[in-house]
């Protein structure tokens, strides 16, 4: 089966989750922790939303666009997210980053101004187990003033 990821048509077999078929084809950033959809470590922009990889079928994604975390440099220059997570120190072990990057960037698409309220409200469904969280709040909202 075909999918569109990261603006490139790829070839891979339909068996598993989304998950299973990204990590197939190298995509080390797509990790997955709970296997429940629950902790945003597989989270993947599937047609423009954000969704679970790790809950969608591979067949059920064909002829789909799939973007990874690694969709976000452009030019060979970090994303202002990505680079917002650097100089915060938004990380310590970084499994969860990957989701937390694609997440804050649908945030920053809808709401490109967000409280620090709505950063707390909007990430709830990412976890952290080193407990980076204000570390990232102050990323998302650095990246967001960057942007504007």
């Amino acid at each position: 089966m075909k999918l569109w990821v990261n603006g490139r048509e790829v070839d891979v077999t339909a068996e598993g989750t989304l998950h299973d078929a990204l990590r197939r084809l190298g995509f080390m950033s797509v990790r997955e922790a709970c296997g429940l959809g629950l902790c945003g470590s597989c989270t993947v922009v599937l047609d423009g939303r954000l969704a679970s990889s790790c809950l969608v079928l591979a067949g059920a994604a064909e002829g789909l666009r799939v973007e990874t975390v690694e969709s976000l440099p452009a030019n060979g220059e970090l994303h202002p997210l990505q680079q917002a997570f650097v100089e915060a120190n938004a990380f310590q072990c970084s499994f969860c980053t990957p989701g937390f990057l694609l997440s804050a960037r649908a945030l920053l698409e809808e709401n490109p101004k967000p409280s620090a309220d709505e950063v707390r409200h909007y990430l709830a469904g990412n976890l952290c187990r080193c407990g980076s969280y204000l570390k990232i709040e102050e990323a998302v909202l650095a990246a967001a003033e960057q942007l504007s």
